[in-house]
């Protein structure tokens, strides 16, 4: 609906139109003869009635909803771009079905009715009907309300249009018109110089000189406020409910009538039930308001064009926000000219400021239960494919280090929500039988696995890795087979399981050499390094990590190479061979560095940090591990935080700062526990020591 609020200046009216505080008309006209009495008295009785009809119709605005909450902001600036044009005043509130927008205008409109004394209109323009009112119904029902009910006028639109803006002229009139159709329907209607015109409309108009505004859904505090005024006893589980019903007005007016009115449902119970995707929007229910959420929707969707129509059911396989670029592959829907009539329409979202666009919640369950399984299937797909390049083209970016590597982060952390879906589809569809889906399935944990490494927990990627090695063995791929069982085995050493680990290195080693691969070969040599260092047998890793660092040179693998001097590093410092580790953490650092690998970055400054602490150079170690945090940070990379925190809190210690010392552990144990890291223990077991206890 879009509103657009008619602030007309309405003069005196006709003559006949008596204000409701002027006198009773005077009873000497029943003194006349009998015959002239009776004619008289006609007259004046339908002078009277049209009087009263007129006074009555020239304030027409109700008191808005005694539960109306926030929105200060937005009728702020509706007055003042209301109040600041000395000439016709128009302007246009857009928004979807439900977001509030008649009760605004009314609220400001309230607000404006001592403006505007001559004369308060409220016409539901009926935009979202199918016989929506046409300017000329709605110009005589303003003429009328002057002149009375019985005044003839022409059918002609330009006639009437003379009349109209000749009857408002002069006048201090607000005229509000509700849920505008579209411009074509509400120009006519543009009124003379010190009027003013409120338009509230699902769908975006431009008229001239028209300050347009769009309404959006409420602030989480503005939802919970207008929950607790209807429901005051859902306080339990107030912010759940707001959320669920995606803090549109209708939808949380509804849902708190409903909680209101059936005193054996418990609020926390209710929250439970909108989880319920499939029956939320039933669930909301239609209590205490005129309309319901979805047919609130289907007033907008049944006006759809057959194509746009079936561009917003596919929009619903997007979970979040997406871009338009998706939207026309996924949508097939070239130059996303549909997308665009939807925004239109208020039925789709757009964000100025991002560029992205998304369904509001209830309207993605709309839109969901619309999308036949014909069109569900490639939509389905179409999204799984697209967010596999997307995630191709941010590892890649990853790859490249330096700046290339915080726009690859960027781009995997605004896109995570449609890649996550994407891998769930093809995980609900199986990768068995189909050929397409296995190789997304194969393609979706390896084309960028340092970023998952970075952003999945252990279970979650291994979870990816065995649907990746399910299909490259119905495949035949041996070498994403090989990929998957190394990556597995790295997954399973970050949660401890290291024998586990080894065997999946060894399998993905027997690989790598069967097919002459060497750089998976000097890959899968590092990873049983570090399984064998894990179970204590450290010159046997460091067999290992030598192997990796002469094949990774001899292939020019500078990745490779930063790796097996990094694990090499952190042997010799167990054996306590210290300045030899230093020696291999430099070189670790140079050749990190000169490729941009921040992340490898930040582990060589690291594993300094831990070598000048175990040397006893604590505030050395605390400047080094303090630098790869900023690293960590930078990178959202939940281990190497808790790792640095957890180094500083020893280095802290070793300097009496017990107090700082403890701080900085519980905040590496919260990590640790949070992802699962098997020395937990032994942060906690060290706390309880600081304490004490």
């Amino acid at each position: 609906m879009f509103a657009i609020a008619l602030v007309i200046t309405v003069v005196a009216a006709i003559g006949a139109a008596r204000r409701r505080d002027d006198p009773p008309v005077s009873e000497t006209t029943e003194k006349s003869p009998v015959v002239n009495d009776f004619v008289g008295r006609d007259k004046i009785i339908n002078i009277q009635q049209a009087a009263s009809v007129a006074g009555n119709a020239l304030h027409q605005l109700r008191a808005p909803v005694g539960d109306f909450v926030g929105r200060e902001q937005e009728i702020e600036n509706l007055i003042s771009a209301l109040l600041r044009n000395t000439r016709a005043s128009i302007t246009g509130i857009s928004g979807m079905g439900g977001v509030g927008k008649t009760e605004l205008v009314l609220m400001v409109a309230d607000r404006l009715s001592n403006e505007y004394p001559d004369a308060q209109f409220f016409i539901n323009l009926q935009g979202t009907d199918e016989n929506a009112r046409s300017p000329q119904e709605v110009m005589a029902i303003c003429i009328r309300a002057f002149r009375g009910p019985e005044v003839k006028l022409p059918e002609d639109l330009d006639q009437l249009s003379q009349i109209y803006r000749s009857e408002l002229s002069g006048k201090r009139v607000l005229l509000l018109l509700d849920n505008a159709a579209d411009g074509k329907q509400v120009h006519p209607l543009l009124p003379p110089a010190g009027c003013a015109l409120l338009i509230t409309s699902r769908q975006a108009i431009a008229l001239p000189a028209m300050t347009s505004f769009t309404l959006n859904p409420l602030t989480e505090r503005e939802a919970r406020e207008l929950l607790l005024e209807i429901a005051p006893h859902s306080m339990s589980a107030v912010d759940e409910i707001c959320k669920l019903c995606g803090y549109l007005p209708l939808a949380i007016r509804a849902a708190g009538s409903l909680l209101r009115v059936t005193l054996d449902l418990t609020p926390s119970d209710y929250a439970t039930q909108l989880k319920d995707e499939r029956n939320r929007l039933e669930r909301i229910g239609s209590e205490g308001v005129e309309i319901n959420v979805e047919a609130s929707f289907n007033l907008n969707y049944a006006r759809l064009a057959p194509e746009a129509a079936r561009v917003f059911r596919s929009l619903a396989v997007f979970p979040g926000t997406f871009d338009a670029a998706a939207a026309e592959i996924v949508c097939v829907d070239e130059d996303h000219v549909q997308l665009s009539d939807l925004v239109r329409r208020s039925l789709v979202l757009f964000d100025t400021n991002t560029k992205r666009y998304r369904l509001h919640d209830l309207a993605r369950l709309f839109a969901n239960a619309k999308l036949s399984a014909d069109e569900r299937a490639p939509a389905s797909k179409g999204h799984a494919a697209h967010y596999m390049v997307v995630l191709s083209v941010a590892g890649d970016l990853y790859q490249e280090g330096g700046e290339a590597l915080v726009r690859g982060l960027e781009l995997f952390d605004l896109e995570w929500g449609n890649i996550q879906a994407g891998h769930t589809w093809i995980t609900a569809q199986g990768v068995e039988a189909d050929k397409d889906l296995a190789q997304l399935g194969m393609a979706y944990p390896h084309i960028a696995y340092f970023l998952l490494e970075l952003r999945l927990h252990p279970r979650e990627r291994i979870h990816w890795l065995e649907i990746a090695l399910t299909a490259a063995r119905r495949l035949d791929a041996r070498a994403i087979e090989g990929y998957a069982l190394g990556n597995l085995g790295i997954a399973y050493a970050e949660l401890g399981e290291t024998k586990r680990a080894i065997q999946y290195h060894e399998q993905d080693l027997t690989i790598e050499r069967e097919l002459g691969d060497r750089r998976g070969e000097s890959n899968a040599l590092g990873n049983l390094g570090l399984g064998f260092a894990a179970l204590g047998e450290i010159k046997r890793a460091i067999q290992f990590y030598e192997q990796q660092l002469t094949i990774a040179r001899d292939i020019g693998n500078s990745r490779g190479e930063g790796n097996a001097l990094g694990n090499l590093g952190i042997a010799y410092a167990v054996l306590g061979e210290t300045k030899r580790a230093i020696q291999f953490y430099k070189q670790q650092l140079n050749i990190v560095r000169k490729i941009g690998d921040r992340r490898g970055e930040g582990r060589a400054l690291h594993n300094l940090g831990a070598v000048y602490e175990n040397q006893g150079k604590a505030q050395r170690a605390i400047e080094f591990y303090e630098q790869a945090q900023v690293i960590n940070r930078e990178l959202a990379d939940r281990r190497g935080e808790g790792d640095a925190l957890w180094g500083i809190g020893l280095a802290l210690a070793q300097l009496g700062k017990r107090a700082q010392a403890i701080q900085h552990a519980e905040q590496a144990l919260g990590i640790y526990e949070q992802i699962e890291v098997p020395h937990a223990s032994n942060v906690r077991a060290q706390l309880a020591l600081w304490r004490g206890e």
